[in-house]
């Protein structure tokens, strides 16, 4: 690579090509904003105030912005420091965005990005401190559920960054030992699309072979030790759970400390998984109390109703939660063509409640969206605790709060991902006034 860079027009940048560049604020999803003679670049493994030469990976002539990688910093960050694995890198696997950044800089990086979202969808101006998760100390050796692709030969690896390619590896410093301590990185496993790793909380790591062994799939005990709620929960290892092992506790407790349930009261659970919060819920509010939890996953409503069999005032209902709610749906039919919308209104369950005290949103990273938040408005709820994995759908859903006469009253961010872009809120809502 010579010195400097042969000049590039800007509107003729193309993959491939490689400029010079002063890396702006951070952007959701890992990436500093950079401007080549006024164009937009995302560039990926670059810090804020860092110049850096970037690498155009996608688009090209006529595109609104590109993509690129730092494949030389010219001027480092401070807060720089050398990734701690050998896979993490321009060109290389996609799973860990923040490997090359300090982990107290991660956390207020994801901050800065929690309250640009907040203040472009929602027009509020929040303080926002990313807390670390407890029992992580340098963001390493987290991650205790994780899905290795396999390649041709039957080699688990990682893909690479917005890629079908898959890297072999011989580690993932980011998941739990126990999870590489079973050999799946050195194994073959030929003719499988992946290979699924779950180490719960008690018992050996699972292995899981996707799709041979997919139906088949184990189910695995894990624990929540929080001041809120103490016990376990049986969970299938291809279910969801939270991957890091101290986020399920700590999600536990922002959100009942956040809602303040009072015995008698009813409470709503939406996206309910196997339980957990309406468990928690449950110990709150207690037998005079009334808990309605809403899953749409069979095998996860299969297991809760066994989670929650202690507390008999917990009811379960299968369903979508728009379906559940009667609202008229905006998004994709799954499995259906491209383009092709789902039309009309549905009545709401007969289980449905007419109203709730106290209501959980914990949705998919695609969040609520605008009917469920105008269905979880009508029960007239005192507070929503809402749980966001991504900060823009949080920012989108708060401002249909807030239209609906709801106000943001606090607001949690937590690393329960380090290394990558991803952050944890757990936001509650009043009503405003």
């Amino acid at each position: 690579m010579s010195d400097s860079p042969e000049p590039v027009v800007a509107d003729e940048l193309t993959v491939g090509d490689e400029v010079d560049v002063d890396a702006g604020p951070i952007a959701h999803g890992g990436f500093v904003v950079a401007r080549h003679e006024g164009r937009v670049l995302f560039v990926r493994h670059a810090l804020p105030g860092e110049r850096v030469r970037a690498r155009i990976t996608e688009g090209g002539p006529g595109d609104r912005f590109l993509r690129g990688d730092a494949v030389s910093v010219l001027e480092a960050s401070p807060e720089r420091v050398a990734p701690p694995c050998p896979y993490a890198g321009p060109g290389l696997c996609g799973g860990c965005d923040f490997q090359h950044v300090s982990l107290a800089e991660q956390r207020r990086l994801k901050a800065s990005v929690v309250e640009e979202q907040l203040r472009r969808l929602a027009r509020v101006e929040w303080d926002v401190v990313v807390e670390p998760v407890p029992g992580d100390t340098d963001g390493l050796r987290w991650r205790t559920r994780t899905e290795f692709a396999v390649d041709a030969s039957g080699r688990a690896g990682m893909r690479r960054h917005r890629s079908h390619d898959i890297i072999a590896i011989d580690d993932c410093l980011i998941a739990d030992e126990r999870v590489v301590g079973t050999g799946v990185l050195q194994g073959h496993w030929l003719g499988e699309k992946a290979v699924d790793v779950v180490a719960p909380a008690d018992g050996a790591a699972a292995v899981v072979r996707v799709p041979s062994d997919e139906d088949e799939a184990p189910v695995v005990t894990e624990t929540v030790a929080a001041q809120r709620l103490s016990r376990t929960f049986d969970v299938s290892s291809r279910g969801f759970w939270q991957v890091h092992p101290g986020a399920a506790a700590t999600f536990v407790d922002a959100v009942v400390d956040g809602l303040d349930p009072q015995e008698g009261e009813r409470c709503l659970d939406l996206y309910a998984g196997v339980g957990v919060f309406a468990s928690a819920l449950a110990e709150a509010v207690g037998p005079s109390g009334q808990v309605i939890a809403v899953e749409s996953d069979p095998t996860a409503v299969a297991q809760a109703r066994l989670n929650v069999e202690r507390t008999p005032w917990v009811h379960y209902v299968q369903g979508r939660v728009d379906h559940v709610f009667g609202v008229e749906s905006t998004g994709r039919v799954a499995g259906a063509r491209k383009g092709r919308r789902r039309t009309g209104s549905r009545r709401p369950h007969s289980q449905l409640p007419p109203t709730a005290d106290v209501v959980v949103l914990d949705p998919p990273r695609t969040g609520a969206g605008k009917a469920v938040v105008g269905a979880v408005v009508a029960l007239g709820p005192r507070a929503v605790a809402y749980v966001a994995c991504d900060p823009a759908a949080l920012g989108r859903d708060t401002a249909y709060l807030q239209e609906r006469g709801y106000a943001l009253t606090s607001l949690r961010a937590f690393d329960a991902f380090p290394m990558t872009h991803h952050v944890e809120c757990v936001a509650i809502f009043g009503r405003a006034g």
